[in-house]
């Protein structure tokens, strides 16, 4: 038994190195002089350390601008998301008429699709709509989430329809149901749903870069990626950027991440 556990431990420290490896490289790197980056061979720490490349990074883009147009997104979206998901897998979950399972393999048929696929009439939609080059246009169509009413549908199983059936003997309303019983119940699942929610929003790239056409919208990632030019890459400025764009990322797991790896869908409500 000693030696699976040190052989158990042996593997997730590696594996946790394997993930871990890249993060410090960039981290490491980042303080380097841009002489010192591709220099060989090559060196894990640096040999002159300098923050000269963070006070670049901050003069060179408009990286209050981009966080700001990024969280924005990313928190309306959230909010709007795990509301209307939320809804719908309760609907999903606890209402029985045989349409709502037509409904349901409908919704789960669209994962099916590519993002690529879709993304054409997606955009002549944005278009009429006159949401180019708006936040909202990048906003909307996040919000019809199959995975995420996936996620909640299956929570809502978990929690027996007995709880349900005795708050209606006591004359609860439906409206009351959901709102007083059952958001609390899956109060685990909402917080998993809005922290990916945000990983999601924050990460996002396609539709901004298709939506957002002027420099003033612009998100994190269309900014960073607009440091790398068609001849000359700044790595200097790419590599400080990249970690600071990842840090409310970073400071959200940190601070939720018992809600992130705790929820467990068959536990009855109990993640």
């Amino acid at each position: 038994m000693t030696i699976r556990k040190v052989f158990i431990n042996l593997s997730a420290l590696i594996v946790v190195f394997v993930f871990l490896f890249p993060v410090i490289w960039i981290l490491l790197s980042s303080f380097k002089p841009a002489s010192e980056l591709f220099r060989v061979p090559l060196t894990l720490f640096p040999e002159n350390w300098t923050s000269q490349n963070y006070l670049s990074a901050w003069r060179h883009t408009d990286f209050l601008l981009y966080f700001g147009n990024t969280m924005f997104i990313a928190i309306v979206s959230t909010i709007l998301l795990v509301f209307i998901s939320t809804m719908c897998g309760y609907s999903l979950a606890k209402y029985k008429y045989k349409w709502l399972n037509v409904v349901f393999i409908c919704i789960l048929s669209t994962q099916m699709l590519p993002t690529e696929v879709i993304m054409n009439p997606l955009l002549q939609v944005i278009r009429r709509l006159g949401l180019v080059n708006s936040l909202w246009g990048v906003i909307l169509p996040s919000l019809g989430n199959p995975t995420a009413v996936f996620m909640m549908r299956q929570y809502f199983l978990t929690i027996p329809d007995e709880i349900i059936e005795s708050a209606r003997l006591e004359g609860a309303s439906e409206f009351q149901i959901f709102t007083r019983l059952m958001i609390p119940l899956a109060r685990p699942a909402i917080a998993a749903l809005a922290i990916f929610s945000m990983r999601w929003r924050w990460n996002s790239y396609l539709t901004p870069l298709l939506v957002l056409t002027n420099p003033s919208r612009w998100t994190l990632q269309i900014g960073l990626r607009n440091l790398i030019g068609a001849e000359n890459i700044e790595w200097h400025i790419v590599l400080p950027s990249a970690l600071l764009s990842m840090i409310p990322m970073i400071i959200i797991f940190v601070l939720f991440q018992k809600q992130v790896l705790g929820i467990d869908l068959t536990s009855g409500g109990k993640g």
